[in-house]
């Protein structure tokens, strides 16, 4: 038998169930403020206080624990947070606005967050649910031009569903259940993905080392990330590969702005919908780069920043242009797989120098300012087979890798999905909308 629903008179909640009511967070929460210590002194850090900021909980974990820093007693009292018990909701209310986790210790926080300690008859794990699938009525209310926050007066003032406390813990462990479920999917789904990422680099670094006709006969090349190739094949350094444009956009031949990605390779800078504010106005300052050429950002060239380009434009000072003579600029496409190639990053990636990367395990780096030196680059030795045979190569690693990424693309499709599900479930059932039966 259907349950009797009343309007709830908040929009996004809808109708919910006639014996339940709508509260503000200020009711069911006791609403702390967080912050940081007054300065860098070093007698306030590495302390045995966990010190929470946004940044450690934008995990899928519900729980945080430990944050990159911890504070002394003395950082502590120098800022003048709280201190908050284990089983607190800790809420970002800066960008990615809505952001929450469940404190699995005693804990504080900066500025960024306001940490919500349940009064009575109040289930975390349950407001956990419901603040999770609020993040666009928090972002609504926010405001700010440098960056958007959410003010702690109109999040206390946030109007939320109350179920009796007995329902909340009903609808708490049915959904733990299901959510665990499909984050079961989801983390296997995943998986999947980095699987068919890895495929896809192992027959990138097989074609451009060994070639794609089979088994013949073989030499060691004496470079250990090449190993052994064709005996028709030669090792010749970069430099004598490719030749280097160095063609200033001055006086001006283009207006067409240019953007390289590790995704997307060469791109038109006007379908850019971040970082629109990194290229500047005056076009002078850039180089040019042709179609057919081969474009290397000399900063992220270690991930992959790496690809040729469709179009004739303008690229940024910091990036390499390199050209074959070919009609079809098929030696460019050849020695952008090469330099795409897992064992060829990992060489690039020695050779950086700079301020930062973030390793992020199993290969993968994020986050780069290495710079390969043009120098450094040039006198890489790379395997470069007969042009005919290059013109194979490429076209098999063209329809090789057009598959993968179909079947990655599916996938991330599938995440999609289930991430839209999970949301929508835990909606149905915080609002009332559906509710757990027996069975479950």
């Amino acid at each position: 038998m259907a349950r009797e629903m009343k309007d709830s008179g908040v929009e996004w909640i809808g109708e919910i169930p006639k014996d339940w009511i709508i509260k503000k967070v200020k009711h069911n929460f006791m609403i702390f403020a967080g912050a940081t210590p007054k300065s860098e002194k070093e007698e306030y850090w590495n302390g045995d206080i966990s010190w929470i900021t946004p940044a450690d909980y934008k995990t899928e974990n519900k729980y945080v624990y430990v944050g990159k820093k911890n504070i002394t007693v003395e950082g502590y009292n120098s800022c003048g947070t709280t201190i908050i018990p284990k089983g607190s909701i800790v809420f970002s209310k800066r960008a990615p606005i809505g952001t929450v986790a469940i404190s699995g210790n005693e804990l504080c926080t900066n500025q960024g967050c306001l940490s919500c300690v349940p009064r009575t008859s109040i289930d975390s794990m349950f407001y956990y649910f419901v603040f999770s699938v609020s993040t666009e009525q928090f972002e609504l209310l926010s405001s700010g031009t440098t960056f958007k926050e959410i003010s702690a007066n109109s999040f206390a003032n946030f109007l939320l569903p109350y179920p009796s406390y007995k329902e909340q813990l009903i609808i708490k462990g049915f959904l733990e259940k299901k959510c665990s479920e499909i984050d079961n999917i989801f983390a296997k789904t995943r998986s999947s993905i980095e699987e068919y990422k890895k495929l896809k680099q192992a027959v990138i670094t097989q074609a451009v080392t060994k070639g794609v006709r089979g088994n013949r006969e073989m030499k060691d090349s004496g470079i250990e990330w090449i190993g052994e190739i064709p005996v028709d094949w030669k090792l010749i350094p970069f430099r004598h590969v490719l030749k280097e444009r160095q063609e200033k956009n001055s006086s001006i031949k283009s207006k067409e702005r240019l953007s390289l990605s590790i995704d997307l390779g060469v791109t038109l800078y006007a379908e850019k919908t971040t970082n629109l504010d990194r290229f500047k106005d005056d076009f002078e300052q850039y180089k040019l780069a042709h179609e057919g050429d081969l474009v290397m950002n000399s900063m992220n060239m270690i991930v992959g920043a790496t690809g040729v380009s469709d179009y004739f434009g303008c690229v940024s000072p910091v990036y390499y242009t390199y050209y074959d003579e070919l009609e079809d600029h098929i030696t460019a496409k050849y020695c952008e797989y090469i330099f795409k190639s897992k064992a060829m990053l990992r060489v690039l990636y020695s050779l950086g120098k700079g301020i930062y990367a973030i390793v992020r395990g199993d290969d993968r780096v994020n986050t780069c300012r290495l710079k390969v030196s043009k120098e450094d680059l040039k006198n890489i030795i790379i395997p470069v087979p007969p042009v005919e045979e290059q013109r194979e190569i490429v076209n098999y690693l063209k329809e090789k890798s057009k598959e993968i990424d179909e079947l990655i693309t599916k996938k991330i499709q599938y995440l999609t999905e289930i991430e839209n599900y999970k949301k929508s479930l835990i909606y149905e059932y915080v609002t009332g909308k559906k509710e757990v039966s027996q069975e479950n």
